[in-house]
């Protein structure tokens, strides 16, 4: 997979929104051991340094841990999972209803605009976008 990475933002932090999300998402499995700070850094075309600085900030919202000697690990704490995941969809949605404010968009009509992509289950809702 290829990263890009913006301009606007130290790496580092959006490291660790693209850890996240392959967390929450499920990616990355909860209780499993995560590469390796030069796998990781290898993969992602960053410094290991910016990597690990990264984990470490990934490690303070408790989302992964170290077990001394065996490596890093992904949380098993559901509940933290879930609570970083509601935060992520409240942060998505808020940026989208900002961006069609700005295009006079009213919040009932971007909810109609958004079931009509993604219909009334919002099934299929993904391959409509692409």
């Amino acid at each position: 997979m290829k990263y890009n990475f913006d301009n606007e933002r130290p790496i580092y932090i959006q490291l660790v929104e693209i850890i996240r999300i392959e967390i929450v998402s499920g990616k990355l499995k909860k209780g499993h051991k995560i590469p390796s700070v030069r796998e990781l850094a290898c993969t992602m075309k960053v410094n290991p340094n910016t990597m690990q600085k990264a984990l470490i900030e990934l490690e303070n919202e408790k989302l992964i841990y170290t077990e001394r000697t065996n490596g890093k690990y992904v949380t098993e704490d559901e509940k933290l999972i879930q609570k970083v995941k509601k935060e992520l969809a409240k942060e998505k949605a808020r940026d989208y209803l900002k961006s069609m404010d700005l295009i006079d968009i009213t919040l009932d009509e971007s909810i109609k605009y958004l079931q009509e992509i993604g219909g009334k289950n919002g099934i299929s809702w993904v391959q409509k976008l692409m």
